[in-house]
């Protein structure tokens, strides 16, 4: 599996992905909103673009489409439900649906919902694990609900399927947020010396070559799989006074969403 990290440079700091077949060099494009880029880079690569995929249907994901379709001709993968807002689907995908890729790549859909109650991530098994999350995980960080979806289901979403995929799966993201991410895990967790370490380091990283993170390195970074932490329970009820206790992951969560939100 080839996979092209594509940096958009716009203000929304967004993520494009080709993943292509190393054998037949088909392609699928994800949330490919920089068209331009997306088709340049497929060029340059040989590769040929049969499938897109929106990984949910906020604009900045799906407004590269018709440039795309109407440059390529591929099929468009959503989920199932997203059609009333994404126009022209030709797939709507399930929970364990393969997405396949010329002969050598197959991925599962993921139903992720939360950032939008309509959202797939995308998982790469095999030799190297890769999850391809949209706005559901970023970087250090976990989306927002502010666009129709809801902080339960983003919790479910976490608990129940992304803390439970292997610790090397790599982690590639719809946005560069990584910095501002781990500003937010050190005023909840100021004790956290991996993230301390960690932040001075992608403050300037060139966003062409970012760094990908694993699981096992969000479970270290990531506020939203820390929900355990003492440091991070002890400064959530500094917020939330009257919170019960014990706390229970859910609650953690919830009230860290809300904090983010504002933060």
């Amino acid at each position: 599996m080839i996979v092209e990290q594509i940096w958009t440079g716009n203000d929304y700091r967004n993520f494009n992905y080709l993943i292509a077949c190393k054998e037949t060099g088909e392609a699928l494009a994800i949330d490919p909103l920089d068209h331009e880029k997306c088709l340049a880079r497929a060029k340059a690569r040989g590769f040929t673009i049969t499938q897109i995929l929106n990984t949910h249907e906020h604009h900045d994901h799906t407004g590269g489409n018709a440039a795309m379709i109407k440059a390529t001709h591929a099929k468009l993968l959503a989920h199932h439900k997203a059609g009333p807002r994404i126009a022209g689907i030709d797939r709507g995908l399930k929970a364990g649906d393969a997405i396949k890729i010329g002969k050598t790549v197959e991925l599962e859909s993921l139903d992720t919902p939360g950032h939008t109650m309509s959202h797939v991530c995308l998982l790469a098994h095999g030799d190297q694990h890769s999850l391809f999350c949209g706005d559901t995980l970023f970087n250090a960080g976990a989306g927002n609900c502010h666009g129709g979806g809801h902080p339960e289901a983003l919790y479910s979403t976490f608990a129940s399927q992304l803390a439970t995929l292997p610790d090397d799966t790599l982690i590639y993201p719809g946005h560069d947020y990584i910095a501002n991410n781990l500003g937010f895990t050190l005023d909840r967790e100021p004790d956290n010396a991996r993230a301390k370490a960690l932040l001075p380091k992608v403050k300037s990283q060139d966003p062409t070559h970012p760094l990908v993170t694993t699981l096992a390195l969000e479970k270290e970074i990531n506020t939203f799989f820390r929900l355990h932490s003492p440091s991070v329970q002890r400064r959530l009820r500094e917020a939330f006074p009257d919170l019960p206790d014990p706390l229970d992951e859910k609650t953690v969560f919830i009230k860290l969403r809300e904090l983010r939100n504002k933060w």
